[in-house]
């Protein structure tokens, strides 16, 4: 039943996004420069919503647009309505459905849906990550030099030392492919299909790490934060890899050159 519903809220939520994108929407921003959210944000999660509550209305909630609705439940459903909303508004086709369920303070499931590209990423705890059905793994990559790597920087820039621009620098100095795809649930999904190999990001928000990272865990991969511990989803820093360059990256992240 929690699988079942799982799928048809991401589905909903994506129905919207496809029926919104390249059309006209509202656009409005929030805090920061360029972190927008739009008409079909507010839509996706209505739909997502609706589906969730239909089958279990007691059930905790923690959305993007809104916000926490808290209740005795052991359960909670983490919603991103729209993981790339700057691609969305501009008619770039990498954004998608992020939803987690969380249950007592671990994540069980997890569902990525990009309706444009048509991939379905989908993780139990325990039971494997698939795409569209299949099973997935990360990939097999050894050496950071070798590697293609990902990241996102944030809306809000934080002069602190060793930024994301700093960190990007070191990698792209020695060569190595650091792509930017404007959406950090896409990411975590492609390091978990291995497409990328790594994955860092400096300020992510839970709504969108904890669907993505459970399918990097449940497709073999490896999920911290930059020290090395273990990642929750309430904290921002996030290094996700195929787990065989994973101590490699997490040293050239905290000011090493890469050798």
């Amino acid at each position: 039943m929690l699988k079942q519903t799982l799928i048809e809220a991401a589905q909903a939520g994506a129905a919207e996004i496809v029926r919104f994108f390249n059309k006209e929407f509202q656009v409005s921003n929030k805090e920061g420069v360029n972190n927008l959210v739009t008409e079909a944000d507010h839509a996706s999660e209505k739909a997502i919503l609706s589906v969730i509550n239909s089958a279990f209305p007691d059930h905790q909630v923690l959305a993007e647009e809104t916000g926490e609705i808290i209740q005795d439940s052991e359960y909670k459903w983490i919603i991103d309505p729209i993981d790339g909303t700057v691609n969305f508004a501009h008619g770039i086709p990498l954004n998608c459905v992020s939803i987690a369920i969380e249950k007592n303070k671990e994540i069980i499931f997890g569902a990525v849906y990009n309706p444009h590209l048509h991939e379905f990423f989908l993780a139990e705890k325990g039971a494997g990550a698939t795409l569209n059905d299949k099973p997935i793994r990360v990939s097999e990559q050894t050496e950071t030099k070798k590697a293609c790597l990902v990241t996102g920087f944030p809306y809000t820039y934080i002069n602190m030392p060793n930024g994301p621009l700093e960190i990007f620098e070191r990698f792209i100095r020695k060569g190595v492919p650091v792509r930017r795809l404007g959406s950090a649930a896409i990411d975590l999904c492609w390091v978990a299909c291995g497409r990328f190999d790594g994955f860092y990001e400096h300020k992510l928000e839970p709504w969108d790490s904890a669907a993505g990272y459970l399918i990097v865990e449940e497709a073999g991969g490896k999920v911290t934060d930059f020290n090395g511990d273990k990642f929750s989803v309430y904290q921002h820093r996030v290094l996700a890899t195929n787990g065989k360059i994973h101590e490699e990256m997490r040293r050239v992240i905290n000011g090493r050159e890469l050798q």
